[in-house]
């Protein structure tokens, strides 16, 4: 075999195959591998209706047909919240109508409609993220029971407390798709990316 060949071979069995492999890869991963619909099986987010930071009510309704991102926070936190909040801006900045935000206090004694309104406006939150309070049982059912964002029991009572850094990815038939370090960019990065798959899988 001649020395030029034998170069051409190389070049390619060691530089252009692999690229080519991992193109491959990428868009097969971003446009046909689907994420996986977790949680037990069939379930989906049941019925809800909270108060978010304008007074308005927002139910389970709302986010049918949307892609969903979802946490618990309370105003007061002094560390991770405003690391989570921070990350979720950049969720924000690339949201458009398909996308909401929702993050639910898991302090609503103190977490009242005032106490939000004036967090959204402190952290330049924009009117597709709801900040949402109601009752500590229903929120912290909801937290344990629907969107599975801690293992801990609890009664939502006085001395119950939740306090997590998750964040959720909800499809738009209201399946659990992700959860992801709301502190960490590079887990943001990936939720954002797989959000770009929700958006592909369901013709966003």
């Amino acid at each position: 075999m001649k020395p030029r060949t034998t170069i051409y071979l190389f070049v390619i069995a060691v530089v252009v195959l692999p690229i080519s492999v991992f193109g491959i890869t990428q868009w097969y991963e971003k446009h046909i591998q689907r994420l996986p619909v977790l949680g037990p099986e069939n379930h989906v987010i049941s019925s809800f209706r909270f108060t978010d930071q304008t007074g308005q009510f927002i139910d389970n309704q709302m986010w049918k047909g949307k892609i969903v991102v979802a946490d618990f926070f309370f105003t007061s936190c002094p560390a991770i919240c405003p690391k989570v909040a921070y990350q979720l801006k950049r969720v924000q900045a690339y949201a458009d109508k398909n996308i909401l935000i929702s993050s639910f206090t898991v302090d609503p004694e103190r977490d009242d409609v005032a106490k939000l309104k004036a967090y959204a406006g402190r952290m330049g939150i924009g009117a597709n993220w709801h900040l949402l309070t109601g009752e500590k049982i229903s929120l912290y059912r909801f937290a344990r029971k629907d969107l599975m964002i801690v293992a801990t029991d609890g009664d939502g009572g006085p001395a119950d407390f939740i306090h997590s850094e998750n964040l959720v990815l909800i499809d738009p038939l209201g399946r659990i798709r992700g959860y992801y370090k709301g502190t960490v960019e590079g887990e943001v990065n990936g939720l954002i990316h797989d959000i770009d798959k929700l958006k592909t899988e369901f013709k966003l």
